[in-house]
């Protein structure tokens, strides 16, 4: 029988990379969205899709469940905040927690057992058990412990995933490597920190393929509980050497004042670096390839 993978923030960019993947394996695969954000990243393979619109309500997610019928549930829907304002606190609740535990709540009530969710490497600032960078990791953390109460209540087995930095061709976020490319490409300047933080980059369909892997490992019954791995290159590189790989690679200088502004509360320089791996991921595109590509395509 087709196994059927129902996806939250399907329609962003990792999770456009992830409906193909799940798609290439033979899975029926559900979209979640909500309506103001759109589907245009997923316009290209919408009619393979079964897209849901939900809104900030209970009911609009346990709707989607119960007609979709999931075996397994991926959640990647977040809002990410470096740097929060007051203003932002209420969506950033309903986004990273609210709205995760009403998913959770909903598989619950229909019997669907298995959730792959995402977590954050910022949530281990200075590579401790937990530590967040800041609100939006605390967040993370928060909703993390409410899938806790699910998995030892016995409702559901999870794997949480937690990401670092992702990149790929045709990125619409304002990431690192978009902004590195913007400036090549239109020759422009970019004031940045002066450059000696450590970057841990994962390209986007590497990550598609480790939660493909943790889907499989759920269907196969070999979770017990809640397991969480680090989905990270295990390479992690200097800012400034990145940015010479890109010169190094594109034959171009980049206009950069190292030093241009200061770098952020809490800023990340060494990643973390003692999160267990996903048994059987190990990444395989290199930075190297992953940024030809794009300077390729740009």
């Amino acid at each position: 029988m087709t196994k059927r993978v129902l996806i939250s923030g399907g329609a962003g960019f990792v999770g456009s990379h992830l409906i193909g993947a799940c798609i290439s394996e033979g899975w029926r695969v559900g979209v979640l969205y909500l309506p103001e954000a759109g589907l245009d990243q997923i316009e290209h393979i919408l009619p393979q899709v079964d897209a849901y619109p939900v809104d900030a309500s209970t009911e609009s997610v346990f709707a989607a469940v119960e007609k979709f019928k999931p075996d397994v549930v991926i959640h990647l829907a977040s809002i990410f905040l470096a740097k929060h304002t007051s203003a932002d606190i209420q969506r950033l609740i309903q986004s990273n927690v609210t709205y995760g535990t009403q998913i959770l709540d909903a598989m619950a009530n229909y019997g669907v057992r298995y959730l792959v969710n995402t977590g954050t490497s910022w949530q281990h600032y200075e590579s401790e058990a937990y530590n967040p960078v800041n609100l939006y990791a605390a967040t993370k953390q928060a909703f993390e412990d409410i899938v806790d109460f699910y998995v030892q209540s016995g409702k559901m087995e999870a794997v949480t995933m937690k990401l670092f930095d992702t990149y790929g061709a045709g990125d619409p976020r304002s990431k690192l490597i978009n902004l590195l490319e913007k400036t090549l490409r239109e020759g422009s300047r970019l004031e940045m920190s002066p450059g000696e933080q450590l970057i841990d980059i994962v390209h986007v369909d590497d990550v598609a393929r480790a939660y493909v892997l943790a889907v499989k490992r759920l269907l196969a019954e070999q979770v017990d509980g809640h397991e969480k791995y680090a989905v990270s290159s295990g390479k992690p590189i200097r800012l400034r050497d990145l940015a010479g790989m890109f010169e190094k690679i594109s034959g171009k200088p980049l206009n950069i004042v190292w030093g241009g502004r200061e770098y952020r509360e809490r800023e990340v320089m060494v990643p973390w670096n003692n999160g267990p791996s996903l048994p059987g991921w190990s990444p395989e595109i290199t930075l190297e390839d992953g940024i030809r590509s794009i300077l390729q395509r740009s």
